[in-house]
């Protein structure tokens, strides 16, 4: 006998990459530039610290926030690097940055509530608010560079809103904010009960400018949850580390979902954050030289072959070209060019209806691998299009 799941299971589906991905699987000789996930070594710091965690017998459970003497690194990190203070009563330790925003919107959304999110946005956002009975709304950023600005936010807002979710630096556009305009999407959002989420994960991972985050504005700090990890800064996506900062009020609730859903985070990545945010803080400023490295290549090959760039991408590892030169549809196009040249991009249309006419290509690859990409890709369009 089968039985079926309840009403919110229906928008619990494989996400739009990873659909993709799978046919990735099933051939050989592809280039993939779909994934983001940094092809450095974690630091070699970081690993003796997590493989003596284990040693030392580091293995069992730790406060539901957290061990303090993380969570003070954490704190001190904050205040060093952008001067913003949390005190580490602050701060939950939680498993990935995907669980921080998981405990934060289970113990937020009723269900009808509107989440206000930039379009295009990270898909995975999506399911977590459906599931829960939330709504999205989608702000367009298409014709600002794919940045949200104060104006597109007061047009959205509307009695059912119960929160904003950002991600500065964007998945999946590379788009950043400059501090002055998150001083002025502060403005708006301290004149209305609104939770802000800012999705900042990628923070370290900006060029030739120094991330602002929203917690360096007092006016809402009472709105504002954090959000973080180790994932990209020290290319440690497999160790499942993240961190969820915010007032204590609130911190103190989440805490308790946080707990009953897994009760603290991997204690031996909790003292492999020690290590990195102590002693390898700069770690992500020698993957940025490379990532920018890649970047203008890309920037040059895909203009060169006629895509169209509505921003230059200016964080994260991902350039967003436009294909509408070619054609219509991002999806077909994606795999038409997998299963002609073996160039595997992720349609636009995987981060809403936003990227339609867009393609994801992650550079968190070697210049050998983005090269034969380029050159491929290339290939397939004079044998297309000429």
């Amino acid at each position: 006998m089968k039985l079926e799941l309840n009403t919110y299971a229906q928008f619990l589906k494989a996400p739009s990459i990873r659909q993709f991905s799978s046919k990735i699987n099933d051939m050989d000789d592809v280039i993939n530039l779909t994934i983001g996930q940094p092809d450095f070594h974690m630091p070699d710091v970081v690993k003796e610290a997590y493989q003596d965690a284990i040693a030392n017998d580091y293995t069992t459970y730790s406060h539901n926030k957290g061990r303090r003497d993380t969570r003070e690194a954490v704190a001190h990190y904050y205040q060093s690097r952008f001067n913003v203070h949390y005190d580490p009563e602050e701060i939950i330790m939680t498993n990935g940055a995907s669980e921080a925003l998981d405990t934060a919107l289970r113990c937020i959304i009723n269900p009808g509530d509107e989440i206000l999110l930039p379009g295009p946005v990270y898909a995975g956002y999506i399911p977590l608010i459906q599931t829960l009975g939330g709504v999205p709304v989608f702000i367009d950023t298409r014709e600002t560079g794919f940045k949200v600005t104060p104006e597109a936010i007061q047009q959205h807002i509307t009695p059912r809103s119960r929160a904003i979710l950002l991600n500065y630096p964007s998945n999946p556009t590379g788009a950043i904010l400059t501090a002055e305009e998150v001083a002025a999407i502060v403005d708006v959002l301290k004149a209305h009960p609104l939770f802000v989420i800012s999705d900042e994960i990628y923070a370290e991972n900006t060029f030739g400018h120094t991330h602002t985050s929203f917690a360096q504005f007092d006016e809402i700090r009472d709105q504002l949850l954090l959000i973080n990890g180790l994932s990209k800064s020290h290319s440690a996506t497999g160790i499942r580390i993240g961190f969820l900062s915010g007032p204590q009020y609130l911190i103190d609730k989440l805490t308790f979902m946080h707990a009953y859903n897994c009760i603290c985070a991997n204690v031996p990545a909790q003292m492999a954050t020690i290590a990195a945010l102590r002693e390898v803080v700069d770690a992500p400023q020698e993957m940025n030289q490379a990532y920018v490295e890649r970047r203008d290549y890309l920037i040059n090959a895909l203009q060169s072959m006629g895509f169209r760039l509505d921003g230059v991408p200016q964080g994260a590892f991902y350039i967003f070209p436009n294909i509408e030169a070619f054609a219509e549809d991002d999806f077909t196009f994606c795999v038409d060019v997998l299963e002609n040249v073996g160039v595997a991009m992720v349609p636009g249309s995987a981060f809403t209806n936003f990227g339609k006419g867009y393609v994801r290509i992650s550079y968190a690859y070697d210049m050998a691998q983005l090269q034969e990409g380029m050159a491929r890709l290339r290939q397939y369009l004079e044998a297309r299009y000429n």
